[in-house]
């Protein structure tokens, strides 16, 4: 296995200075030319980007090279409303190989599904009202999916749990959390990210509150640290500060979203200790090498690195070499 990494580590660099591809840089607004707090994204297999345009209330589709996206969910102007048409806050984005939408209405409390090319989404989650019960949301933000059983995994934010839904069933099942916010074992605290990894049949996600990620396979009854120090901020190589996007690459590497230190980490598989691989430790701006408050990490098939770029009102892409 060592050998392995010292074979993949020389593989794993990007350019250190960003490619802005969607927005206008530290300019944000409801024109389709910029965004306005990005949260969350998504990649097809033709590297088209969709992205949950938070504070404008609609996800928004951005082909390679355009200078202007397109709204595929919710309101082109950015307004809010509970409509089936409408967002209000969408706070995460999948999509499926059918280029089906699946986003996170945070205030709406409730997951929509958009099929392709539709003009109003269903709601398949939540009830429309927050709450505590099972098939009610309180800020659901980022959302994984089993693309083998198109099971969804949902966190739920200030319910400090992540809830699965199968196809087709209004009530969900809780697989983690629950039980207040903490950072012992068996508890989440604000969870943000949620990845599902089909390989060892868990779930990645990281605790905002808790300043960790954690895995937790399915079948167990509590979770296993994987990065940073639970309730511990920091910015060295094994800390994090307020993390929230969290993604594997197909060898199991790890790529966390380091809200707070302006950053994003790489976890070699296995490894504790970060490397940076865009952004500056510590240091916000909107330059070309730096970053504020990034949300969330997405990668495409040839590892290029995707980044909400979210207080620069940006997307911006760091070309793997």
């Amino acid at each position: 296995m060592n050998f392995i990494f010292l074979v993949l580590t020389p593989l794993l660099r990007w350019n250190s200075t960003g490619l802005t591809v969607a927005g206008i840089g530290s300019s944000s607004g409801s024109t389709s030319d910029k965004l306005n707090t990005p949260i969350d994204l998504a990649v097809d297999f033709s590297n088209t980007l969709y992205i949950a345009d938070f504070n404008n209330n609609r996800i928004q589709r951005w082909l390679i090279g355009a200078s202007t996206g397109t709204t595929v969910a919710g309101q082109a102007n950015g307004t809010s409303g509970i409509g089936a048409a409408y967002l209000s806050a969408p706070a995460g984005v999948i999509i499926d190989s059918n280029n089906n939408i699946y986003v996170s209405d945070s205030i709406n409390a409730r997951i929509q599904q958009w099929t392709n090319g539709a003009t109003s989404g269903t709601q398949i989650a939540g009830t429309g009202s927050s709450g505590f019960a099972y098939n009610q949301f309180h800020t659901p933000y980022f959302i994984s999916r089993d693309t083998n059983t198109n099971t969804l995994y949902i966190a739920d934010y200030n319910n400090n749990r992540v809830m699965s839904y199968a196809p087709g069933v209004s009530n969900g099942t809780l697989a983690i959390g629950g039980q207040g916010p903490g950072t012992n074992s068996t508890q989440l605290y604000y969870p943000v990210g949620v990845y599902f990894d089909s390989a060892s049949n868990s779930l990645l996600i990281a605790n905002y509150g808790g300043q960790h990620i954690v895995r937790w396979t399915l079948s167990d009854r509590s979770w296993t640290l994987v990065a940073g120090s639970p309730g511990m901020v920091g910015s060295s190589s094994t800390r994090l500060s307020y993390p929230t996007g969290v993604t594997l690459d197909p060898m199991g590497n790890m790529y966390v979203a380091d809200t707070g230190n302006h950053r994003i980490q790489l976890f070699l598989a296995g490894q504790t200790n970060g490397t940076t691989i865009a952004g500056i430790t510590g240091v916000s701006g909107s330059n070309s090498t730096q970053l504020n408050s990034p949300y969330s990490i997405r990668l495409d098939n040839q590892l290029n690195l995707y980044v909400a770029d979210t207080l620069n009102h940006r997307i911006q892409k760091y070309l793997r070499y």
